[in-house]
C-alpha cells in the first residue's frame, strides 16, 4: 500500500497536457515534489508561492534585463517545484543567464513552443493532486478501522504492529520501558542497540510541553528513525516509530504513526487497568505485613514472587500516598475515578522504573511497597531518587489534570527486610504528617530527611504541647494582646543565629522596631535566653509549637 508516494516533476511531464514541453534547465531537480499548480505574472511573487508550487507563466517578467535573476531566486528560495514558461504571447526564448542559475541551483525550467491553454494544466494537475489527496484519505480511514478492531480484539503490540508495516510498507519500531521492544523485521542486533540507547537518553526524557510530538535518529546516511512517543497521563511510556530515507517524504508516514501511537496509548491504559483487577493477593499480602502476620522473610518475598538470593540483598521502600479533594461537594464516583486514574499511573511508573512493587487502595490512601536488588548501578540512594521522581510525576499529574486533587506523599527508611514493611509505613505516615503540618518541610518526602521532626514526632502530643507551652507561653499570651508577634521574631532571630540585621530582612521590619521586640523577648525570657542550654530549649519548642499548630492540637 504506497500511499506515501508524492508526485514529482518528472510525474508531471508525464502527462499528456505537457506533450508540447521541454525541460529547458534543471534537469537534476527532476524529483522535486509537486504539491500545486498556479498562474503568476507578477515580479513580486514571493508572497504568493508555497514550497512545492510549480509555477505558469507567459514570461512577462522577462521582457525586462531588469530583476530576471531576483525574480527566478525567488522561487528558488520559496522552495518552488519548478518554472514553466510560454513561448509566442509574450517572449520567444529564454536568457542564457537564467538557464545557468536554473542548473545551478537544479530548478526545473520548462518551456511551451507554442501557447498552451493553462486552464487545461491546471485542472489536470489539480485533479491529480486531489484524486491522490482522495485516495489517501480513504487509506487512512480503512486504516483507522483496521486499527480500532485489532485494539480491540488483542492487548498486545504485535497485531497493531504488522498492520502498521503492511499499511507503510517501512520497517517498523516498537521501544518500551515497561516491556520488550519489537521489529518488524528484525534488525541488526547493533541497530537494535543503537536504537534503546537513543531511546532511553532522548525519549524517556522528552519535555513533553514541546509542540512537535516527532522525533529523528538519524543512523546514517541512508537510514533515520521518524519516532511518536506514547504518551499516558502525561508521561512517556513508549515509543513507535519507522526507518525511513532522511530525505523521503513522511507527511503520510506521520499521519500512521500518530494514529498508531494514540492505539498504543489505549493498550496501555488497558493493559494497566486490568491489573487492578488482580490486585486482592497483593492487598492480602500488605494487610498480612502491616498486622505482623508473617514472620519469615523468605514467605514474604515469595509471596511478592521475588526470587531468592545467593548473594546480595533487596532494598524494600514502604510508602504512603494521600489523595487530598480539595472542592467541596465531590461525588464518590468522581472520587472514584480519580482514584484509579491514580493507581493506573503510579503501576506504570513502578513498571517503567522496573520496580517490584505491591499497592493497596484503602479508601483515599494508597499502601506502596517497592523492592529492587542491589547491584553496580542500583543502590539505596538510587532508589530513593526512583521515587522521588516517581512521587514528583504523580503530583505533576494531580495538578494538570485532576481538579482541586493534591496528592501528600512519605516514605520511611529502606530496609533489606520486607517483614519490617510495618515500620517503614509507620515513618511514611510520621512524613507526611509533619510535611503537612510543618511549612518548611512541606517537599519532604522521606524519613531519613526528616532531621530533628524524627525525634519531635516520636513524643507524646501532649508532652510537646506542655514543652511548647512551659518554654513559649508567655510569649503567646503576649502576642494574643498585644500582636507583636514576637514568637515569629523569636524564630527568626534564632535562625540568623543572632544577626540582627538578617533578622530584620526576613521579617521585613525597620531595624529599630526589632530592637525593640528585642528588649521586649529579654524582658519576658529573661535576660539569658541566647545562652546555649536555653536557647536550644526554645529552638526545640519553637519547632514543636510549629509542628503543632499546622496539625490538629493547639495550644492552649
Amino acid at each position: 500500500m504506497r500511499n506515501d508516494r508524492v508526485f514529482t516533476v518528472r510525474d508531471i511531464l508525464q502527462r499528456p497536457v505537457f506533450s508540447q514541453a521541454r525541460l529547458a534547465a534543471g534537469r537534476e531537480g527532476l524529483e522535486r515534489q509537486v504539491g500545486w499548480v498556479h498562474v503568476l505574472e507578477i515580479t513580486n511573487v514571493s508572497p504568493f508561492v508555497s514550497p512545492h508550487d510549480l509555477i505558469l507563466s507567459t514570461g512577462l517578467w522577462l521582457q525586462s534585463e531588469e530583476g530576471r535573476e531576483a525574480y527566478l531566486m525567488q522561487l528558488i528560495n520559496r522552495d518552488a517545484a519548478g518554472l514553466c514558461v510560454e513561448f509566442g504571447t509574450s517572449i520567444h526564448a529564454i536568457p542564457e543567464s537564467l538557464i545557468e542559475l536554473a542548473n545551478q541551483y537544479q530548478f526545473p525550467l520548462i518551456v511551451f513552443e507554442q501557447p498552451v491553454r493553462f486552464v487545461e494544466i491546471t485542472q489536470d494537475i489539480h485533479s491529480l493532486l486531489i484524486n491522490h489527496q482522495h485516495q489517501l484519505l480513504k487509506s487512512l480511514e480503512t486504516y483507522s478501522r483496521e486499527l480500532q478492531q485489532r485494539t480491540l480484539q488483542r492487548t498486545d503490540m504485535s497485531a497493531v504492529l504488522d498492520l502498521l508495516h503492511a499499511y507503510a510498507a517501512k520497517p517498523v519500531v516498537y521501544i518500551s520501558s515497561m516491556e520488550a521492544g519489537s521489529f518488524v523485521p528484525e534488525l541488526a542486533p547493533d541497530m537494535e542497540q543503537a536504537i534503546y540507547s537513543w531511546y532511553s537518553q532522548e525519549v524517556e526524557r522528552l519535555n513533553l510541553n514541546d509542540s512537535d510530538t516527532e522525533l529523528w535518529f538519524h543512523m546514517d546516511e541512508e537510514r533515520a528513525l521518524l519516532c511518536y512517543p506514547v504518551v499516558c497521563f502525561g508521561q512517556v511510556f513508549s515509543a513507535i516509530g519507522m526507518i525511513v530515507h532522511p530525505s523521503a517524504t513522511v507527511e503520510y508516514l506521520k499521519l500512521l504513526l500518530d494514529y498508531t501511537a494514540k492505539a498504543a496509548a489505549t493498550l496501555t491504559l488497558r493493559s494497566q487497568f486490568l491489573e487492578e483487577k488482580m490486585v486482592r493477593n497483593q492487598n492480602e499480602l500488605i494487610q498480612d505485613l502491616m498486622n505482623g502476620h508473617i514472620q519469615q522473610e523468605e514467605q514474604a518475598r515469595t509471596r511478592m514472587g521475588l526470587r531468592l538470593l545467593v548473594k546480595g540483598q533487596y532494598w524494600f521502600a514502604g510508602g504512603l500516598l494521600q489523595i487530598e479533594h480539595r472542592m467541596k461537594g465531590t461525588g464518590r464516583e468522581r472520587m472514584e475515578a480519580n482514584h484509579q486514574d491514580i493507581l493506573v499511573l503510579l503501576r506504570s511508573l513502578l513498571k517503567k522504573n522496573h520496580l517490584t512493587s505491591l499497592i493497596m487502595l484503602k479508601n483515599n490512601q494508597i499502601y506502596l511497597c517497592c523492592a529492587k536488588e542491589e547491584t553496580q548501578t542500583v543502590s539505596e540512594q538510587s532508589l530513593i531518587q526512583m521515587l522521588e521522581s516517581i512521587t514528583q510525576d504523580m503530583k505533576r499529574f494531580a495538578r494538570s489534570n485532576l481538579k482541586q486533587v493534591e496528592i501528600h506523599a512519605g516514605f520511611g527508611k529502606l530496609r533489606n527486610q520486607l517483614t519490617l514493611l510495618k515500620d517503614s509505613l509507620q515513618e511514611a505516615v510520621q512524613v507526611i504528617e509533619v510535611a503537612r503540618s510543618v511549612k518548611l518541610m512541606k517537599h519532604v518526602h522521606f524519613y531519613d530527611r526528616m532531621g530533628i521532626y524524627q525525634m519531635l514526632k516520636a513524643m507524646p502530643l501532649s508532652f510537646l504541647q506542655s514543652f511548647a507551652n512551659d518554654h513559649l507561653g508567655v510569649l503567646i499570651e503576649h502576642d494574643r494582646s498585644h500582636q507583636l508577634r514576637l514568637v515569629e521574631t523569636l524564630d527568626a532571630y534564632l535562625a540568623n543565629f543572632g544577626c540582627k540585621r538578617d533578622a530584620a530582612a526576613q521579617l521585613f521590619v525597620h531595624r529599630q522596631t526589632l530592637y525593640n521586640r528585642l528588649e521586649k523577648l529579654e524582658e519576658l525570657l529573661g535576660p539569658g535566653y541566647m545562652q546555649q542550654g536555653k536557647r536550644v530549649c526554645l529552638e526545640m519548642a519553637l519547632l514543636a509549637n510549629a509542628m503543632i499548630e499546622g496539625g490538629d492540637g493547639q495550644l492552649s
